[in-house]
């Protein structure tokens, strides 16, 4: 189509005629820092984290990935579902985890966490009380509310769910696929849906959206009947929720593709269930390892969720090797970007699962500026992820942001200490990597932001010899 030409393919020729001028960190523009989108500031307080970070240090030993937060926080919510106790293991205790665990103790149910990472939920009894709106607008994880919750109270209402600010983030496949399966919505300022019995139903969702699909899926275990869902989502904590509602006693078929067959109906009792290893924390160690130039092996890291990853990583010649269900990343590598067939520039993109995750693409450009060579990153599915490039050329990467969804990096280049902000949890994390591998002294400002989605970072990376200082200000509006 003529239309996606701009986005879909190569950069074009006069695109990189300009980089013998514009891959400089002079290109920086003095006003770039406008276009950067600013984090939500909901009325609720928490305290505001600051990272101090002393960089150019080699790492070394072995870290384990946290549980999947994208399964977690989907898992948690279906909890609902079932008036028997579950227990709830490898939990990641992390910001977006604790308010939803709050959330959920307003509707009535018990929610205690009887470990490190072990959170019991019993909801013997659920409210269909109006949920706080702010603490909504903290997580985009409280939509998942909406489907264990229409199915035990028959109603439900939510306020527009918050998030990280990495572009249009749109609702409308969760209204489409509840309303297929016999829920009415109501649009205002909040979301108000109500039904008088789910039933099931062959739904295809307009796009393979992760969290539509998580709600589809509980939605579709209480709907009466068979439902079919076509183009879902299945990422590895779309299957981890799956393989928690059948451990419940769901009947769910397909199980990793992309349509699933759902018994709905059945008897749900109580379960124990361990949440799966985080892929997307695989992938940032890997890159932590790339960057800093050191050995580091990933424990129990979940391999066969990690083709792609590995794929892409390959792309800029940092190899990983297997051993059982580690990963170790050598310190010695090629860190040479693989040109294309010809010695056209190649491109790494993300694309829905199985293919290479969006989740990880800000590591991929961080560790893309530590490599030889030039490549094209292109990220398709959110138009605002990208804007944080314009931090890494503060700190002398170079980098040319096409347009919100493409940028070229060209490396290797050794980037400076400076003083930045972490705009969401994968950016932030991609830029405590680069301050890890800089010149000098970092200071990351919003670093709460990070700890939304990694847990005791700062503890776990300084066991394998990082020097970041975690430093809690004062408490402010966020």
């Amino acid at each position: 189509m003529a239309g996606r030409g701009t986005t879909d393919g190569a950069p074009c020729a006069a695109l990189v005629a300009l980089l013998c001028f514009a891959l400089t960190p002079a290109t920086r523009r003095p006003d770039a820092q406008q276009v950067t989108p600013t984090t939500p500031r909901p009325s609720l307080r928490m305290s505001e984290v600051q990272f101090i970070v002393e960089g150019g240090q080699r790492l070394g030993g072995s870290i384990r990935p946290a549980g999947n937060k994208n399964a977690a926080l989907p898992i948690v919510a279906a909890a609902l579902l079932t008036d028997q106790p579950v227990q709830l293991l490898n939990v990641p205790r992390i910001r977006d985890i604790e308010t939803l665990v709050e959330l959920i103790r307003t509707t009535g149910a018990l929610c205690e966490w009887t470990g490190p990472n072990a959170l019991r939920i019993h909801a013997h009894t659920v409210e269909a009380a109006d949920l706080d709106p702010q603490m909504c607008k903290r997580i985009r994880a409280s939509i998942l509310l909406a489907a264990p919750l229409l199915a035990r109270c028959g109603t439900v209402t939510l306020s527009p769910p918050g998030g990280d600010v990495i572009g249009r983030r749109r609702l409308d496949t969760h209204f489409h696929v509840l309303q297929a399966l016999g829920a009415e919505y109501e649009l205002g300022e909040r979301f108000r849906f109500t039904t008088t019995g789910l039933v099931g139903a062959d739904v295809f969702l307009d796009e393979p959206s992760v969290t539509a699909t998580e709600n589809a899926l509980v939605a579709a275990v209480a709907a009466k009947g068979r439902t079919t869902l076509r183009n879902a989502a299945s990422e590895p904590h779309v299957q981890d929720l799956a393989r928690f509602l059948v451990a419940l006693g769901a009947r769910i078929e397909g199980i990793g593709s992309n349509v699933y067959t759902v018994e709905g109906g059945l008897p749900l009792g109580g379960a124990t269930h361990q949440i799966g290893p985080d892929h997307i924390e695989v992938g940032s160690f890997i890159g932590l390892a790339a960057v800093t130039r050191s050995n580091i092996r990933i424990e129990q890291a979940g391999v066969e969720h990690l083709r792609s990853i590995l794929l892409g990583f390959e792309r800029l010649g940092i190899h990983c090797e297997i051993d059982g269900d580690d990963l170790v990343v050598p310190a010695e590598q090629s860190r040479v970007i693989q040109s294309d067939l010809g010695g056209h520039v190649p491109k790494l993109e993300d694309q829905p699962w199985p293919a290479f995750p969006a989740d990880v693409m800000s590591i991929a450009i961080v560790t893309a500026t530590q490599c030889h060579g030039m490549i094209l990153m292109h990220e398709k599915m959110f138009e605002s992820r990208l804007y944080f490039t314009d931090k890494l050329v503060g700190m002398g990467a170079r980098i040319v942001l096409c347009d919100p969804h493409r940028a070229i990096v060209s490396g290797p280049t050794q980037l400076r200490g400076g003083t930045v902000e972490s705009p969401d949890i994968r950016a932030g994390m991609a830029m405590l990597l680069a301050a890890l591998c800089a010149d000098g002294t970092s200071v990351i400002n919003n670093a709460q932001q990070i700890e939304r989605g990694y847990e005791r970072i700062e503890e776990r990376l300084g066991a394998l010899g990082a020097r970041i200082r975690r430093v809690e200000l004062s408490e402010r509006p966020v």
